[in-house]
């Protein structure tokens, strides 16, 4: 005996069914592509705007005899061939590159606040806004203040100077002393905000590591040297890398405090001698040569931490 099942009703899916059905589709998400788009839209529109137009015009820019107001006249590579010779841009960049001495001695001041400030001692909350304060000034009343108390008569340096019988020099005035000023200054500034960073990441070294490493005998140094140094490298690594961008861009308190670059043209950085080149001698084609070779080396020196940084990786499991 058999059984045969019972009988049952199929669908025909046609081609002209499926055409409809994708019709309704596109139909029913329009108003979701249309937004998807205007999303998708600003910020290429942005980065063409304000980043690839720029950089295209900038190149161009640099390869002309231009005053940044009148016509440009193409010259090629002539702009190149003058930076290359010119006494005063090798100069600003040498100035730019001793600045940077100030990164290493800010960052190993800022994590030595950075493990004070994380122990429990008495006004350390007051302490932490007191270095903080210095981040959130306005650069150029700092350097107003930092100008009046380096000035080598009755500046507040030289008075402090003097009560252990020290002779302090007329620091913005002497070639050896100008460029240590302002270092001094700018490790002032930034303390506070490198400080807060190592003491995030201080803070958040896991505890059961300094206890594993006390019951196996090890000291301060040791402690310090083999858990918290590599513990608080990506903090290093950002601070070294904006650091080395921003002390290449140094410029609000040169200008205010060496308007002309300092004596022999000690403190002059490139940043300063572009925007003069640009805005005071109008020769905006040589000056926007000089900022795409500052770029480039940024470029280059960033690259190269980005490598160094990758290489030292580690994970604790």
């Amino acid at each position: 005996m058999s059984i045969t099942a019972p009988p049952t009703s199929q669908t025909t899916w046609t081609k002209e069914d499926a055409k409809a059905s994708r019709k309704a589709n596109r139909k029913l998400h329009r108003k979701e592509y249309i937004w998807a788009g205007a999303f998708m839209a600003a910020p290429v529109i942005g980065w063409l705007a304000f980043l690839l137009f720029p950089l295209a015009f900038s190149v161009y820019a640099s390869l002309t005899n231009w005053n940044g107001l009148g016509n440009m006249t193409f010259i090629g590579f002539d702009n190149y061939v003058m930076l290359v010779q010119d006494p005063y841009f090798w100069k600003a960049l040498g100035n730019t590159v001793f600045y940077m001495i100030g990164i290493p001695i800010g960052l190993a001041l800022s994590l030595g606040l950075a493990l004070a400030l994380s122990r429990r001692i008495p006004g350390r909350t007051f302490f932490r806004t007191v270095y903080y304060i210095p981040v959130i000034s306005s650069l150029a009343a700092i350097a107003i203040l930092w100008q009046w108390a380096y000035n080598g008569d009755f500046g507040l340096v030289n008075q402090f100077l003097s009560i252990f019988g020290i002779e302090g020099p007329n620091w913005l005035m002497d070639p050896a002393w100008a460029k240590p000023a302002l270092i001094i200054m700018a490790i002032w500034k930034g303390l506070g905000y490198s400080t807060i960073l190592y003491l995030a990441a201080v803070q958040a070294v896991p505890r059961s590591l300094y206890e594993a490493a006390a019951l196996d005998g090890a000291g301060g140094w040791r402690r310090f040297r083999t858990i918290t140094l590599p513990m608080v490298r990506p903090v290093t690594f950002f601070l070294v890398v904006t650091n080395i961008i921003g002390g290449s861009m140094i410029f609000t308190e040169i200008n205010i405090m060496t308007p002309t670059g300092g004596p022999s043209w000690s403190t002059a950085s490139l940043v300063w001698y572009i925007w003069n080149k640009a805005f005071k001698n109008l020769q905006m084609g040589y000056a926007t040569s000089m900022a795409l070779v500052l770029g480039i080396l940024v470029l280059i020196v960033t690259v190269i931490q980005f490598r160094m940084n990758k290489r030292n990786d580690f994970s604790i499991e």
